[in-house]
């Protein structure tokens, strides 16, 4: 890749990467949940992990950014609670019952959930596009189901990524406020700050169960009765699934416009569907994978009525 390439496509270049490891990281935790570790603890290992490192990172070069007010704590603990600490639970336990690119899929329908906040809730205007985007969302969604075999996908890993669906959904809408006068990568470590501290009251750190780090675990698929150490895959998740794809889409969010970022990022569970097939063969029937391409049509005009609500 020549120098000039890179120049001319930062945005979308860093932007994919970003995208590729948070795909591939679902891979990853699918396997420690395997391995035995429950998701409110894996949460919980991440949350605190990512905290203490891109923390420290931050507390070192801009520890300015990192103060706040007491008019925004209210703000900041939903961003914390929900954005952070609900959004990553649900998703974990969404995936350790659903293909992992599925529940990427109903994840990420958050903007049709921003849509209908802005259209029934702001009482805002919204462009009629919405509802064709939401037609579209919905008609996916019941091809990836296939619901007219009845019940295919895991009822309670559906449930789990549509409230992980909401709770992005949350995310997006608290963040945007906060981070009119906010850095983004601060605003990030306030809200896994506040979810490491809301799961550290709710599970004690002294019951952690530790032995996970040096438990060996099989990493199946195509490497069945090949092992690796928790430790190994948990550290991971922490730098290579949370803070380098975070630093790498903030990186890129510079370069590009909010549509074309937001189609990027549509790309993760198609990342994901691809690595889930080749590491741990999950597989779809043609029918699913043309639900998907319609899903990801619906939320990329759902995304776009969004921003026209803006």
């Amino acid at each position: 890749m020549s120098a000039t390439f890179f120049t001319r496509h930062k945005g979308e270049i860093l932007t994919t990467a970003g995208a590729t490891f948070f795909a591939f990281n679902g891979v990853i935790a699918k396997l420690v949940l395997a391995g035995g570790l429950s998701a409110w603890r894996l949460t919980q290992i991440r949350c605190i992990g990512a905290f203490l490192i891109l923390g420290t990172i931050v507390f070192f070069t801009a520890r300015q950014s990192l103060k706040f007010s007491k008019r925004e704590i209210p703000a900041l603990l939903l961003y914390g609670a929900v954005g952070y600490a609900a959004v990553q639970v649900f998703y974990f336990l969404s995936i350790s019952l659903l293909h992992v690119s599925i529940a990427l899929i109903i994840e990420f329908t958050a903007p049709i959930w921003i849509v209908l906040w802005i259209r029934y809730v702001r009482k805002a205007q919204v462009p009629p596009l919405m509802w064709g985007a939401i037609a579209l969302a919905l008609l996916g969604l019941a091809l990836v189901a296939q619901i007219w075999k009845g019940a295919t996908l895991n009822g309670w890993g559906v449930t789990w990524a549509i409230v992980d669906a909401l709770a992005l959904a949350v995310y997006f809408l608290v963040g945007e406020k906060l981070l009119v006068n906010r850095q983004p990568r601060a605003l990030t470590v306030l809200g896994l700050g506040v979810a490491g501290i809301l799961w550290a009251i709710t599970l004690p750190l002294w019951n952690f169960p530790f032995g996970i780090l040096t438990k060996s675990i099989e990493l199946q698929g195509n490497f069945a009765g090949k092992y690796l150490p928790g430790w190994v895959l948990i550290l991971w998740i922490i730098v290579m699934g949370t803070i380098v794809p975070y630093l790498l889409v903030l990186s890129g969010l510079k370069e590009l416009s909010a549509s074309t970022s937001s189609v990027i990022g549509m790309s993760e569970p198609i990342f994901a569907g691809i690595f889930a097939f080749a590491w741990l063969q999950e597989s779809f029937t043609l029918i699913q994978l043309l639900g998907a391409a319609v899903v990801l049509t619906g939320i990329y005009y759902a995304d776009k009525a969004r921003i026209a609500a803006h």
